[in-house]
């Protein structure tokens, strides 16, 4: 089971400083798994993360995956999780629907790959 943590905040700026700062509490060698909404910040905080091959870096278009529809979320998913992470963050552009998501997460059958654990709010 990949443990994954759900990131929230006003900006996706802040959001990636937020999982920057988690990714220090992890060893060098640990393969994370980031997915992230929006455009990349080329001085954000997690703008030198891609040329790490430890991090499997996923950028998707901004929107409330229970809203648009969760294809573009759960192609990604499965991408990701076929070489399971040992952490993966998911950064979201909304909090709005963050319960619905969270329940998409844990239903079948990505409750046999993930374990969700405490959200980070930026």
């Amino acid at each position: 089971m990949t443990p994954a943590t759900l990131v929230t905040g006003v900006t996706a700026r802040s959001r990636e400083a937020a999982i920057a700062d988690a990714l220090g509490g992890f060893a060098a060698d640990a393969r994370i798994g980031l997915i992230l909404e929006g455009l990349p910040d080329a001085s954000g905080a997690l703008a030198d993360v891609a040329d790490n091959p430890l991090r499997s870096v996923a950028r998707i278009a901004p929107g409330c995956p229970c809203c648009i529809g969760n294809l573009t979320m759960r192609v990604t998913l499965n991408r990701m999780l076929r070489h399971p992470p040992a952490h993966l963050f998911i950064s979201l552009a909304t909090s709005a629907h963050l319960e619905q998501v969270r329940q998409f997460l844990t239903d079948a059958p990505y409750d046999k790959h993930l374990t969700l654990l405490p959200d980070l709010a930026a």
